[in-house]
């Protein structure tokens, strides 16, 4: 009489991604299946570093809330000169580390936390960002207050560029000076490439 195999919980479950283009190019890294998770799909992706192709070699980018780290990875890979990644989830957050550890990359930072907290703790313009990725979890009112912060707080340099991606129902609310260069569409998920104008 076989063993019954025990039941696979959602803990225990690894995905991959793959990273499109760039020095690691191919390279597929594993990320936690966890409530909220939802790396970028390859197509947004591509279109996504379609637009940002002029800028994002050696740009200082921010990463709010990274989960699998598909968006950073694929910055660094195509040349950004930092990144700093932010998730409240622990699990997400050890992989990212062992990921970018097996990527051999130096030049990023993985930090656990709440990224509204960390915004709200950080000193008026301590460190300018270029490129901010924004996806937050989906239904939790987090989009409009993070980008208040960011512009309270004046982390992003001016002509930065901010990428979002949120739900198709959402009614985008961004700060005056945030201009929408790019804008999609694909199935529930909208996303947007906003340019930063310098304030007055």
């Amino acid at each position: 009489m076989s063993r019954r195999q025990k039941p696979r919980t959602s803990n225990t479950k690894n995905n991959t991604l793959r990273i499109i283009a760039g020095k690691w190019r191919g390279r597929k890294v594993p990320f936690p299946d966890g409530e909220g998770l939802r790396p970028t799909s390859d197509r947004i992706r591509e279109t996504l570093f379609n637009w940002l192709a002029p800028v994002i070699n050696g740009a200082n980018c921010l990463d709010l809330f990274s989960g699998s780290g598909a968006l950073s990875l694929e910055a660094l890979s195509r040349g950004a000169a930092q990144a700093t990644l932010l998730d409240a989830n622990n699990q997400a957050t050890r992989q990212l580390q062992k990921n970018l550890t097996d990527l051999e990359c130096s030049n990023a930072q993985v930090i656990t936390t709440n990224s509204l907290k960390w915004l709200q703790e950080k000193q008026t313009g301590e460190n300018r960002f270029d490129v901010v990725f924004l996806d937050p979890p989906f239904n939790q009112q987090l989009l409009a207050p993070t980008c208040e912060l960011l512009e309270e707080k004046q982390l992003i340099a001016e002509e930065s560029y901010i990428y979002i991606e949120t739900e198709a129902s959402l009614a985008l609310q961004i700060p005056d000076n945030w201009r929408i260069l790019r804008e999609k569409k694909a199935g529930q998920v909208a996303y947007y490439l906003c340019a930063r104008d310098a304030t007055s």
